[in-house]
């Protein structure tokens, strides 16, 4: 009996040796260096990837920059210096990033562009929403709001962007304005809320709604400005429909407004998509592979990946929320992470 324990000890010590290596091993360690943690879109990023990167096989740290550049300059100079598998990177500002990216790439570490598109110089892959079109629909929803109201295509709006270094915003007002152009009796107030700060959007409603009391729509470029929006309307004794808002990130606290009756429209930016494209293809980055163009599913959503000056782009689409749908578990407002496991792409 004895001999007999000993040879099953022996057979599981050596299974266990076996296999421990393989239940140790990691693909290895990628840096996700994050601009803020003040929003909801933020925060939810950082567990998206963790979440997906996980499942293909990588292990990943996040460093938050406060919306401070010099300090995710700082990051970048002390990730370099770890030697990670690859950084994910979310620019504060995508023009002073410029260097940091290349000094990364120089020292053999892939960078990969998470949601903010640095277009000035090569990266090794990035993952955005379809911001341009995320502006076209907003422009969609905007006509059918001023025409409901006015009975026709009319009216004043406020927009008010996020800070003015983030390609994000600015692609946003580029999609928006270039299809409200068709609507001449229609004058659009654009002013940013720097470094995309909540506070500065309520002081641009409450400044705005004073000296424009006509104000039939306010379009803000995330949902934690309207929350500000709200607020100032609130201040200045408005009630829910009194002025029309619409906002284009998705987070939780829009379609919170939105089953409130106090925003109309809420543009989701795709999240969890983004996230999982990133570590769709992971391996391709780590390993410096080819990534090649065309169409991929991305959690259901048709994405293209097209090869640019800065390297190859995947664009995923986003959707309008409304009233009628605002409870869709696919928002990833609604806080319910996608049960579907990514896959490296071949």
């Amino acid at each position: 009996m004895k001999r007999m324990l000993l040879s099953v000890f022996g057979i599981l010590a050596l299974a266990i040796a076996t296999l421990t290596p393989a239940f140790a091993q990691s693909k290895g360690t990628v840096y996700y260096l994050v601009p803020t943690l003040l929003d909801e879109f933020q925060t939810g990023s950082v567990s998206a990837l963790e979440l997906f990167l996980k499942q293909v096989g990588y292990e990943m740290k996040t460093l938050n920059a406060d919306n401070k550049t010099d300090a995710q300059q700082s990051q970048m100079n002390d990730v370099i210096a770890l030697k990670p598998k690859a950084i994910i990177l979310a620019a504060v500002d995508f023009n002073a990033l410029k260097p940091s990216v290349e000094a990364a790439r120089a020292a053999g570490i892939p960078v990969v562009e998470f949601d903010r598109q640095i277009t000035a110089t090569p990266s090794d892959f990035t993952s955005v929403a379809g911001t341009v079109e995320i502006g076209h629909i907003a422009a969609e929803q905007a006509e059918a709001l001023l025409k409901a109201k006015n009975g026709s295509v009319k009216g004043k709006i406020l927009q008010v962007l996020g800070d003015p270094g983030d390609p994000y915003t600015l692609d946003i007002q580029k999609g928006f304005e270039e299809k409200m152009k068709a609507f001449p009796d229609v004058k659009i107030i654009s002013l940013p809320a720097m470094q995309w700060e909540a506070s500065n959007a309520g002081t641009i409603v409450a400044d705005q709604m004073l000296a424009n009391p006509d104000i039939d729509l306010i379009f803000s470029h995330a949902a934690h400005l309207s929350v500000a929006a709200v607020a100032s309307l609130e201040a200045a004794g408005k009630k829910p429909g009194d002025v029309m808002l619409m906002s284009s990130n998705g987070a939780p606290v829009g379609l919170d407004l939105i089953r409130k009756g106090w925003l109309n429209v809420e543009v989701e930016q795709p999240l969890y998509a983004q996230a999982a494209a990133v570590a769709m293809f992971m391996d391709k980055v780590a390993n410096k592979q080819e990534i090649k163009p065309g169409d991929y599913d991305v959690l259901g959503l048709k994405s293209v990946v097209t090869k640019e000056a800065w390297g190859p782009n995947i664009k995923i689409p986003g959707a309008a929320i409304t009233k009628e749908n605002v409870d869709n578990p696919a928002f990833w407002g609604n806080q319910k992470p996608p049960t579907d496991t990514v896959k490296s792409v071949e």
